[in-house]
């Protein structure tokens, strides 16, 4: 959340939240909760005060690492965006690319194979030797690469 200032607060409650969340994460840490849990019981202390604080720790530190990932998320959806918008500009700029091309990260799944078939459809009719050697195949290699991750996205959907 780069674009948003937090408060010194929020600062120092992420920071304390990533060190915990960093610190019970260690299998040091989880072999010291299991001895503890040990020592615990072999003390005979009432079991539902310990299933109590760890319940309340659990829980806790679920809820840092649900920060954590939604931070996480949060500043990639930004560089995706950054992303799309800078493709859409060098598309819009290029004399042979097509200007329906942009902003087609919008569209349904479907229509996004459609249209990277008729790309390889036009390369393929472009012929003759291209600008750079292997050039064609490069441009039909990126399309078949950005097709293969869409059918995936595709078929974890069903």
């Amino acid at each position: 959340m780069a674009t948003q200032a937090k408060s010194r607060l929020v600062r120092i409650g992420c920071a304390v939240s990533d060190w915990t969340s960093k610190l019970f994460a260690h299998p040091s840490m989880q072999i010291g909760v299991i001895a503890f849990c040990l020592f615990w019981f072999a003390v005979g202390w009432h079991a539902d005060t310990l299933t109590a604080a760890l319940s309340i720790l659990a829980i806790t530190l679920t809820q840092m690492v649900l920060n954590g990932q939604y931070d996480r998320e949060a500043e990639a959806h930004r560089r995706d965006v950054a992303m799309h918008a800078k493709l859409d500009e060098l598309i819009k700029a290029s004399r042979h690319a097509r200007d329906e091309m942009a902003g087609i990260e919008e569209l349904e799944e479907e229509k996004i194979v459609a249209l990277k078939e008729e790309a390889l459809q036009v390369i393929d009719r472009e012929g003759g030797p291209a600008a750079a050697p292997g050039e064609r195949e490069a441009a039909k290699a990126a399309i078949e690469q950005a097709a293969a991750k869409t059918r995936g996205r595709i078929a974890a959907k069903v």
